[in-house]
């Protein structure tokens, strides 16, 4: 155990060396809510989807809506594999938050895991952003096939 008054300025320390972390969990929470939020409106568009399909639907209108549920269904698999490498890199986050003031307190250098931890936090989040980005580039293929399907009629 360290000293009362070095225990205190380790403390103090590591409270500074969390504060970029933390400003990350925020930045990183509020992707989560676009995310969500994203996720939330394709599932009620799926809804709305079946809806339409189980009343009375031309075949052209029902093989239009199958061909739209399917790019739904690979959006709604994208931004939740979006959600999950997201939330990993928040966890990954407070971990390292975690290792930092257990560092701090037991006088340990954790330097190495703590950048092993931030690493694959960033990578994760990497990852999420990639599968939002392809997300958004499907639903904006998907608005432009039905303003061509628009245009030819």
């Amino acid at each position: 155990m360290l000293q009362p008054e070095h225990a205190t300025s380790a403390i103090g320390h590591a409270i500074q060396l969390a504060v970029a972390p933390v400003f990350l969990l925020a930045g990183v929470g509020a992707l989560l809510t676009v995310l969500t939020n994203r996720l939330a409106r394709i599932i009620d568009r799926v809804h709305l989807i079946e809806q339409r399909i189980a009343g009375m639907a031309s075949p052209e209108q029902r093989e239009a809506d199958a061909r739209a549920t399917i790019t739904l269904a690979r959006r709604a698999r994208l931004i939740h594999w979006a959600i999950t490498l997201c939330t990993t890199c928040e966890l990954l986050i407070c971990a390292v938050v975690c290792v930092i003031f257990i560092s701090a307190e037991f006088g340990y250098n954790a330097s190495t895991i703590i950048a092993a931890l931030f690493i694959a936090a960033m990578v994760s989040l990497i990852g999420g952003l990639l599968c939002f980005l392809r997300e958004i580039t499907l639903a904006t293929a998907l608005i432009e096939s039905l303003d061509r399907s628009a245009a030819e009629l």
